[in-house]
């Protein structure tokens, strides 16, 4: 029976990637002195470093070596915190993400760029060190390291693993190999309760060891070593005595050396063997390797073949607090006494009983609406998952623009759901890019302007109402109106004489091929993804909103449902279908007064809410179906809003208000205009989700055929014709 290390690789990578995320934070906020954040660095790289060790991954391995010396000069206080090495020191994890996403996928990566880094990397640790004549290359030579240090200190450590350790995955020769590398070690098993060799479980491990390392290191750094298997093992680190110089001590090997010297001795089950103590150092290292050899070869598993197998296996995972999952097993409990007593009075039913099972039902529906909310609260995380990456991005902007910058985040405890936070990251970056790029002046022109020399990008996360609004500000120049606006109208998108509000004006900015830069930068400019970042919140339910305000900045309002899996609806009649209104889209439902309603270009109706007005949108022509109210003052309007835009859906009845699981209908069928989803209501039947901005695309679609038939102008373009009517939504 082997160890199917695979198994295994998920939870590597989550952690990895997790300090990855730590190590790059941290690097950006270090200062010099800051040795608690070095050391929290350094831990990091050694976790990922012996992870990758464990699992094969033998280039992350190689790489994150040499990240990880750099570091232990800047703790040991041997390397001045440079600007320069924190530069590197970034590149190196991004090197390192590289390096654990293609073994990950079992895909190539980019060996230049690594090539490139590593030469860094190696040029830096050869470069005479600010507070030290000597440079450490990381170990390679320990005896010559550890001549020229009077401090050393004798550790002896007493290492018993738990007999299942390696069942983890975990090998204790790649401890022996870590802890060779702080100084000189001695390695001595102890085979007390080794077995018989026909009585041995290929997948345990029986021997302890007790190791006496000379090192200049502290006690602290040795525990790091330990710190994969602390929950599965024993340690015991004594101090022998100090010692002035390794002369004073005989000369000991290397573990790499006794394990090469002792490679042909006997199997495992000699006894003879067993008796010598340099035997005993073979059967710990070779009973460590053989299992993990036995993993590979019964379980076919190379290096590349691992990470093929995790690709196959990867799932997303979340981590859930204790607290959420006792209440959900609370929750479950309650359920199913509800069901036990339903159950029960389901045998020889009375009507006497019928008020026991009216509370029954009623007790029902309250576990069950419980049990729903617990169950999305697991699916809801820290909004600083998706913030997280900012921080970096920000630095080099500001490094590639030569512009003085920063960030602040606030709101990142606000909770979102997973899928909507995955999607949601892609068309921040490019908002905080652009905020950057256009937004943020360069210092001499904010010091004129009197502004402070260093601008300002601000990302802000809250709650308001069942949605979560995320905020993109910078105090840059703001957005020029007029600029826009006379773009557009060059552009051939709007009619010079058309009216627009501010709004509407800064809408025109999520056109494709919009772009109001002066010139093309590697950052922006080139009228590309502002409509990709529009279409891809609008999938997800959201809207965008602008704000902006010349010499004060702008602000980008991006307005999301918490989750994409439950809807807040109301339930409205058409004829004899029933469909569902987002309940965050509707501004409110009223019956029509036909002395509001008027009558715009192409027949149009218009219903005057207010200072607003609202065109009219018959459900029933729309969809093409059979209804007694087709006369809009017989019917109901609903009026409903998405990307600051009203419109009034036409409607037969208001049913209940509820929620709904929403089914997609794209993967069911296909994408239908002006539908978003479909769901399943209580008695069975279907009912179709309506998609509000799609309603709105195809009110004004609607407008432009009827102010193309007006006009009979065959020259209009598609964008003239939408556009000439937004004064209509105003």
């Amino acid at each position: 029976m082997s160890v199917d290390l695979s198994q295994f690789i998920p939870s590597f990578l989550e952690e990895s990637f997790e300090g990855l995320e730590l190590m790059e934070s941290s690097l950006l906020n270090l200062n010099a002195g800051d040795h608690e954040t070095i050391h929290s660095i350094f831990r990091a790289a050694h976790s990922i470093k012996g992870g990758a060790g464990t699992f094969g991954f033998d280039s992350v391995t190689e790489f994150t070596h040499l990240v990880e010396t750099l570091l232990d000069e800047m703790r040991d206080g041997r390397r001045d915190v440079d600007p320069k090495d924190i530069e590197i020191l970034l590149a190196s994890v991004d090197c390192i993400r590289l390096l654990i996403e293609a073994a990950r996928d079992n895909e190539d990566y980019d060996e230049e760029k690594i090539q490139q880094t590593t030469t860094l990397l190696e040029q830096t640790l050869a470069s005479t060190n600010t507070n030290s004549q000597q440079s450490s290359l990381g170990g390679d030579d320990n005896s010559n390291e550890l001549a020229g240090d009077d401090q050393l200190t004798h550790y002896h450590i007493r290492f018993i693993p738990e007999h299942d350790l390696a069942k983890t995955g975990n090998d204790p020769i790649f401890l022996f190999s870590a802890l060779a590398e702080l100084g000189e070690v001695s390695i001595q098993a102890i085979t007390s309760e080794l077995p018989a060799l026909t009585d041995m479980d290929p997948q345990e491990l029986y021997l302890s060891w007790n190791v006496d390392l000379i090192t200049n290191s502290g006690i602290e750094e040795i525990e790091e070593v330990f710190e994969w298997v602390e929950d599965e093992c024993t340690l015991e680190i004594e101090v022998i005595n100090n010692k002035t110089s390794v002369d004073d001590e005989p000369s000991v090997d290397s573990v790499e050396t006794q394990v090469k010297e002792t490679e042909d001795v006997a199997a495992v089950g000699s006894k003879a063997n067993l008796a010598d103590n340099s035997s005993q150092v073979t059967v710990s290292a070779n009973l460590a390797s053989e299992q993990t050899n036995q993993a590979s070869q019964t379980g076919n598993i190379t290096p590349k073949a691992k990470a093929k197998a995790k690709a196959k296996v990867e799932v997303g995972s979340i981590r859930v607090g204790v607290d959420k999952v006792d209440s959900l097993i609370n929750l479950v409990g309650e359920l199913v006494i509800t069901q036990s007593m339903l159950s029960e009075l389901g045998h020889d039913f009375q009507m006497d009983k019928i008020e026991r099972l009216t509370n029954g039902l009623e007790q029902l529906l309250q576990n069950t609406k419980e049990l729903q909310e617990s169950v999305m609260r697991i699916r809801m995380l820290p909004i600083s998952f998706a913030f997280n990456r900012f921080p970096r991005l920000v630095h080099d902007l500001a490094n590639k623009t030569g512009k003085a910058m920063e960030l602040v985040i606030k709101g990142e405890q606000t909770e979102l759901d997973k899928t909507v936070m995955e999607q949601i990251g892609d068309p921040l970056v490019h908002l905080v890019r652009n905020a950057a790029d256009h937004g943020i002046e360069d210092a001499e022109v904010r010091i004129a302007n009197g502004k402070p020399k260093t601008g300002t990008i601000s990302l802000d996360a809250y709650h308001q109402g069942g949605n979560i609004v995320i905020e993109i500000a910078d105090d840059g120049a703001g957005i020029n109106r007029q600029k826009v606006f006379s773009k557009a109208v060059e552009k051939g998108v709007i009619d010079p004489n058309v009216s627009l509000t501010d709004s509407q004006v800064f809408d025109l900015l999520f056109e494709p091929g919009f772009s109001t830069a002066d010139e093309v930068t590697d950052i922006s400019g080139r009228g590309v993804g502002m409509d990709v970042v529009k279409r891809n919140i609008q999938a997800l339910g959201g809207r965008i909103q602008v704000e902006s305000s010349i010499g004060k900045g702008s602000c980008f309002k991006v307005n999301l449902p918490l989750t994409l899996a439950i809807l807040d609806g109301q339930l409205v009649k058409v004829g004899t279908e029933t469909y569902i209104i987002p309940l965050i889209s509707i501004v409110e439902s009223l019956q029509v007064d036909p002395s509001l309603i008027n009558r715009a270009s192409g027949d149009m109706a218009l219903y005057r809410l207010r200072d607003d007005n609202v065109p009219i949108l018959p459900v029933y022509q729309m969809f093409g179906l059979s209804t007694e109210y087709t006369n809009i003052c017989d019917a109901l309007l609903v009026v409903v809003e998405a990307d600051g835009q009203k419109v009034g859906l036409m409607v037969d009845h208001l049913l209940a208000q509820q929620q709904v699981v929403i089914k997609s209908l794209k993967d069911n069928y296909q994408q239908i205009d002006g539908i978003s989803g479909a769901t399943i209501l209580g008695d069975g039947s279907v009912a179709m989700i309506l998609d509000i901005p799609g309603m709105i695309q195809m009110a004004l679609t609607y407008a432009q055929n009827s102010h193309q038939n007006l006009h009979h102008n065959d020259n209009h373009s598609e964008h003239y014709g939408e556009k000439a009517t937004a004064g209509v939504f105003s």
